[in-house]
């Protein structure tokens, strides 16, 4: 007796689903199938997740055309990232919501190991992953967490100064002229107030004291009247020594400000939710009122 293929199951068809929306979301026709090949051999086993190996895994017998499509969608093609990620979020987060409510809002970067002088951004700088400076690129990201899981909905390339002002290493790598040089707080700031224009549940900024000791940063969340708990330790050398302070500030009702600051002497235990306007900062030794 033949075998006969089963229908796709709930999973199966909520996760087409989802690839078709990002096809939708990339633009033209002619991106949408490139698009899901490239999800796809995201996904697919094999640790490389270049576009060589990928097409290979794709379509071994035309492994040649396989390659162009996925570049031409990478290198060329003019979709929109921020577009992507609204739909990634606007599919995404109300699934999470049904789990519990947002309670943070994340700013991370991550740094990504690069060799070589060409690719953009990549520069000698602290490397989260190798715990050192190392030759790679940095992005930022903010993401909204309820208290069971987290969504990326904000993702840039940071741009150190050394290439943002070299025009010809700019013309070389195609870097649009409206990418200017930008801190990575100030990167931060932009992707939190588009956050409040797109009317997102709003949760405590939350940032590592590469974001907490800049003023300007604490101030922007301050004037976007945003509740934060945020690193305040100096860096050592620039390279991210632990963290020995904690800020946080919320604005009261009245339109006063309540600030508080806690040392770590330990392990903190949790973060937990703000109770009416309170700041939402517990279980950190050693916290005083300022």
């Amino acid at each position: 007796m033949g075998s006969r293929l089963s229908a796709p199951g709930p999973q199966e068809r909520r996760f087409a689903a989802y690839i078709e929306g990002l096809a939708i979301a990339a633009g033209h026709e002619d991106r949408h199938t490139p698009l899901k090949n490239y999800c796809k051999g995201l996904l697919l086993p094999g640790e490389r997740k270049s576009i060589e190996p990928m097409a290979a895994r794709l379509d071994p017998k035309n492994v040649q055309p396989m390659r162009q499509s996925l570049h031409h969608l990478v290198a060329k093609a003019p979709w929109s990232d921020d577009t992507l990620l609204d739909e990634v979020r606007n599919h995404v987060l109300p699934t999470m919501q049904k789990q519990g409510s947002v309670v943070a809002w994340i700013v991370d970067d991550t740094g990504f190991p690069k060799k070589g002088t060409h690719s953009v951004g990549v520069a000698r700088q602290y490397c989260g992953q190798v715990g050192k400076q190392d030759n790679c690129r940095v992005a930022v990201s903010l993401s909204v967490a309820t208290w069971s899981s987290s969504l990326p909905i904000a993702y840039r390339l940071y741009l150190p100064k050394e290439w943002a002002e070299d025009s010809k290493r700019r013309k070389e790598a195609e870097v649009p002229k409206e990418v200017w040089f930008q801190t990575k707080p100030e990167i931060a700031l932009d992707q939190i107030r588009a956050a409040i224009a797109a009317n997102l549940d709003r949760g405590v900024v939350l940032a590592d004291a590469a974001y907490g000791i800049n003023t300007e940063f604490r101030d922007g969340l301050t004037d976007l009247e945003l509740q934060y708990v945020v690193g305040r330790a100096k860096l050592d050398d620039g390279l991210g020594a632990r963290q020995t302070a904690f800020a946080s500030q919320a604005p009261r009702k009245d339109g006063t400000t309540f600030a508080a600051i806690a040392a770590d002497h330990g392990p903190s235990t949790r973060l937990s939710e703000a109770v009416d306007d309170e700041p939402a900062i517990h279980g950190l030794p050693g916290s005083h009122l300022a």
